[in-house]
C-alpha cells in the first residue's frame, strides 16, 4: 500500500478479506453444515476446536498484559470471562464458552476428560493455534487486535452452522449446540470496539497494511485447522499417530 485509507474504506477492505477468505468457505466447513459428514468426523471436528476454544483465553491474557491503560485493559478482559466464565457459587454450573463447548462434545459422546487433555488432537491444530497465541503475544498491539476481527464475520457462520447442524445430524440438539447463542451477541460487542480501535490506530499505509495482513494471518490459522482435519478424517489412512482414532 502506497496511499492512505480512509478508516471507512480500510474496514471495506478488511471485510474483502472475509469475503474471500474467511473459514465459511472451506470444504471441511460446506460439508458440516450441509450434513455431509458421518458423526465421526463431526466428533474429530469438535475434539479439535477445542483446543481452539481453550487457547482463546490465553491468547487474551497475553494482550492484556501487554495493554498499558487500563480502560483498554477492563474492555479486553471481558473476552477472557466470555471464554473462562466468572467465578460462580459452590455447585453451580460454569457458564462461560470453554464450559459450553464442553457441553458439545459431551453430547457427542466423547470422553470429557480426553478431550480437556487434549491429547488426541491433530499436529496440525496445535501448530495452528499456538501460532495464533504467540502472534497475539508478540506481534504490535495494533496486529495483535486487528487479527481478533476475524469475529466480524462469526455470526453469518454461526447462524448457519446451528440451522443446518440440527436440520441435518439426529445426533444434535439445541442443548449441544448450547456454546454458540451467546457468541451472537458477544462476537459484534467484541468486534465494534476491536474495529474502531483498529481504524482509529492504524494512521499510515504501513500500519493499514500490516492490520490488513493480521486479519489474512487469522484467516489462515482457522483455515489451516479445517485442512489438517479434512487430511486426517476425510480421506482414509491419514490419521497422524497419536491423533484421536475412533
Amino acid at each position: 500500500m502506497t496511499a492512505l485509507l480512509s478508516p471507512d474504506a480500510l474496514e471495506a477492505a478488511l471485510r474483502q478479506i472475509g469475503a474471500e477468505r474467511y473459514h465459511n468457505l472451506h470444504p471441511f466447513h460446506r460439508a458440516l453444515h450441509d450434513g455431509r459428514l458421518t458423526r465421526v468426523q463431526v466428533q474429530a471436528w469438535a475434539l479439535n476446536r477445542y483446543y481452539y476454544q481453550a487457547r482463546i483465553p490465553a491468547k487474551d491474557a497475553f494482550l492484556v498484559a501487554r495493554l498499558e491503560d487500563p480502560a483498554l485493559r477492563r474492555l479486553w478482559r471481558t473476552r477472557i470471562v466470555d471464554h473462562d466464565g466468572d467465578i460462580q457459587p459452590e455447585g453451580a454450573e460454569q457458564n462461560g464458552g470453554i464450559a459450553r463447548w464442553l457441553k458439545l462434545t459431551d453430547g457427542l459422546g466423547l470422553d470429557r476428560d480426553y478431550v480437556v487433555s487434549t491429547r488426541g488432537i491433530l499436529p496440525g491444530t496445535r501448530h495452528a493455534v499456538d501460532a495464533y497465541v504467540n502472534f497475539v503475544r508478540h506481534r504490535p498491539i495494533l496486529e495483535a487486535i486487528a487479527s481478533s476481527l476475524t469475529e466480524m464475520f462469526s455470526p453469518n457462520i454461526i447462524s448457519e452452522r446451528v440451522s443446518g447442524m440440527l436440520r441435518h445430524y439426529d445426533f444434535i440438539t439445541p442443548e449441544t449446540l448450547a456454546y454458540f447463542t451467546p457468541r451472537l451477541t458477544q462476537a459484534p460487542k467484541d468486534v465494534e470496539f476491536a474495529l474502531d480501535y483498529v481504524k482509529q490506530h492504524a494512521r499510515t499505509p504501513e500500519q493499514q497494511e500490516a492490520v490488513l495482513d493480521a486479519l489474512r494471518f487469522k484467516c489462515g490459522v482457522l483455515w489451516a485447522q479445517l485442512d489438517a482435519l479434512a487430511y486426517a478424517y476425510l480421506s482414509p489412512g491419514h490419521v497422524p499417530p497419536g491423533a484421536w482414532r475412533p
